[in-house]
């Protein structure tokens, strides 16, 4: 009964593993291999080419804004997230208010873009409704700043990243609300702990699954933020959200292929390791 329950097994879990060879080891392995080489003739060129981006002041700057964005924008998407979930949970009208927070999920990219040009480009509804507040008030004049050409871009980027993500984080964390037994909040109550003390003793350390797997998903998910920065700014938008993505993409329209290869090499031992410690705190947590 063993062996068969093995064999079964094997015949689900071998399409998958397969497909993870075939499109994901062999072809990151080839990269691996690139990132050694030239990128016209194929000689080994050893690690020349890892020296050349971590002294390519692109890359650098790329580097910088991708760690900003994912360092202030993952706790502010977590936290907003729970808070949301905490002011959500019991409430009657909650499954229409779960379907409005995922609706931005359900918007095309190119039509979020629009949005953001036609509110934040120099002559957009956000300077106007600026300007119209000055006349009003008398505190200042017509406003004509161009928040997608300047600094200000990296905060539009970060907000279209939290507008578009917290809906399905506030449903995961949701999710791991209900999944706490009642008897437990019903048990401290009776005890005589208040609102706080609950959820700081009952709900926060049983959201531990939900966590781990927000901060996966938000990692993974602030990396396919370029759609966004590409569309609102182009190949080379404001230096405070030059991108790795950006990076990639010139480098690939170049034929830099070495240096692509190398990056990418980088990135994703990075990522790896991010996944591999996220699972060690996780793992120790449990334990």
């Amino acid at each position: 009964m063993a062996k068969k329950k093995r064999r079964f097994f094997g015949l689900f879990v071998f399409p998958g593993l397969a497909g993870i060879l075939l499109f994901v080891l062999l072809p990151f392995a080839d990269v691996v291999k690139r990132s050694f080489t030239t990128a016209v003739t194929g000689q080994w060129n050893g690690l020349k080419n890892y020296g050349t981006i971590f002294h390519n002041q692109a890359f650098v700057l790329a580097v910088k804004n991708t760690v900003r964005f994912t360092v202030i924008c993952i706790p502010l998407l977590v936290f907003t997230g729970l808070f949301i979930a905490l002011l959500l949970n019991g409430l009657k009208g909650g499954k229409w208010m779960k379907s409005i927070f995922l609706f931005p999920l359900a918007m095309p990219t190119a039509t979020v873009v629009l949005v953001w040009k036609l509110v934040f480009y120099r002559q957009g509804f956000f300077n106007l409704f600026l300007s119209r507040l000055g006349e009003t008030t008398g505190l200042w004049g017509e406003i004509h700043r161009d928040y997608l050409g300047s600094g200000a871009a990296f905060w539009v980027l970060a907000g279209s990243y939290l507008w578009k993500n917290t809906g399905y984080t506030v449903i995961l964390w949701l999710a791991g609300i209900g999944g706490i037994p009642a008897e437990l909040s019903e048990a401290a109550r009776v005890d005589g702990a208040g609102k706080w003390q609950r959820l700081r003793y009952i709900i926060l350390p049983n959201l531990r699954g939900s966590l781990y797997t927000i901060v996966v998903l938000s990692f993974l998910n602030s990396f396919k933020i370029y759609r966004e920065a590409y569309l609102t700014a182009g190949a080379y938008p404001d230096k405070s959200i030059y991108l790795l993505q950006h990076l990639f993409n010139n480098w690939f329209v170049n034929l830099e292929l070495d240096k692509m290869a190398a990056a990418a090499v980088c990135t994703g031992g990075i990522l790896m390791a991010v996944n591999l410690l996220l699972q060690k705190l996780w793992d120790k947590q449990e334990a």
